[in-house]
């Protein structure tokens, strides 16, 4: 073959190969499509000491793999010096500061998992930031639907261990809640037939110092805030008013929706009380509420394209289709849905058998 014909030969391989590449890469594979999944979901009986409650769920996961998510915890704590200072610290809280079933809880998890109770609770108290999407739609019906996208780093990692969980008193669902395997918090829950809560990142809750110094002087973390209030509040005006007024170490948004038309709020807090609230109002144009990662009363920020997709895709939607379905599409919609979406969560406390958490790949 003329050589002439060999360099033609070549360099055509070499221009399929680079036209190819990204689909040999990025493409399923032929023979098997990876899917969207439901998490794991199990019972949790609020009728055991609290050091026996998440034992069977341990059992369940690898003890190394918990053990790499405690070690890429600890990696973020720079510099290197502060992480034996905040796990002796650690120790001290759990005596002395913590709640006592979440102590217990924390405690019964550190020996199930075979590691330190220091790092159980370090992984505990470190989990408050997450970048997430929070909508609550109200159809020209008056059901009120709420979604939420969970958006972390390590995504891949915390899809291994997400779990939905029903906590059981008496033989009855008290509420239901969407959390990590080893982590006794909340940042998405529902008490049936009551209300549901989901939480989102606020921009200025990053500073851990402030977020120690908060949790000396009696802050709670946040998502022990939720998960109380779940098991506490007995309505959605007695939950909007605990998570409004109740101390919290990093500063949040809250979302919450109730059973009855206009029963939606996205509160903003700061660390000592309510610095903004948003409420649903149906009758005055305001059938959702959507909560990313800026505060709502200031435009959005230009970065922010998941509050520049969403908003769109529900007026376009409109509050006559809106349901559990197109919601659950809207938030699947990138990059509402991105690389770091770990779960979407859908639930409507009004009809709490829908509630189910969906890990994205």
């Amino acid at each position: 073959m003329p050589v002439v014909s060999w360099i033609k030969l070549i360099i055509s391989t070499m221009l399929w190969m680079y036209l190819l590449l990204p689909l040999l890469i990025c493409s399923p594979s032929l023979t098997s499509e990876v899917k969207d999944y439901a998490a794991p979901r199990y019972n949790i009986s609020l009728d055991l000491s609290p050091e026996q409650r998440w034992e069977h769920i341990l059992q369940n996961y690898n003890v190394t793999q918990l053990k790499i998510y405690i070690n890429i915890f600890l990696r973020l704590l720079q510099p290197n010096w502060t992480r034996p200072v905040l796990l002796s610290l650690a120790n001290v809280y759990l005596d002395f500061f913590a709640e006592e079933e979440y102590a217990g809880e924390i405690r019964g998890i550190a020996k199930a998992g075979s590691i330190l109770t220091s790092e159980a609770v370090v992984l505990n108290l470190f989990y408050e930031s997450m970048a997430c999407t929070s909508i609550i739609a109200e159809d020209s019906k008056g059901n009120i639907y709420h979604g939420r996208n969970m958006d972390l780093f390590y995504a891949d990692l915390f899809k291994e261990i997400t779990i939905d969980v029903d906590f059981i008193r008496n033989g009855k669902i008290a509420y239901t809640g969407t959390t990590f395997v080893g982590f006794v918090g909340l940042f998405t829950g529902q008490r049936p037939y009551e209300f549901t809560i989901s939480a989102n990142a606020r921009e200025n809750n990053m500073s851990l110092l402030k977020n120690i110094f908060s949790l000396i002087f009696s802050g709670n973390p946040v998502s022990w805030l939720i998960r109380n209030t779940l098991n506490e509040a007995s309505n959605y005006q007695s939950a909007v008013l605990q998570l409004s007024n109740t101390p919290i170490i990093a500063e949040m948004y809250i979302t919450v929706a109730g059973v009855n038309s206009g029963e939606g709020a996205s509160i903003t807090r700061d660390r000592r009380g309510v610095a903004y609230v948003e409420h649903l109002n149906a009758t005055n144009g305001t059938w959702f509420l959507l909560q990313t990662n800026h505060d709502t009363w200031l435009s959005p920020l230009p970065h922010d394209r998941r509050w520049y997709t969403a908003n769109p895709d529900l007026i376009a939607t409109g509050q006559e289709n809106i349901n559990k379905d197109t919601l659950y599409k809207v938030l699947s919609n990138r990059p509402v849905f991105n690389r770091g979406t770990v779960h979407t969560t859908m639930m409507s406390a009004a009809s709490p058998e829908i509630y189910v958490s969906i890990i994205r790949v």
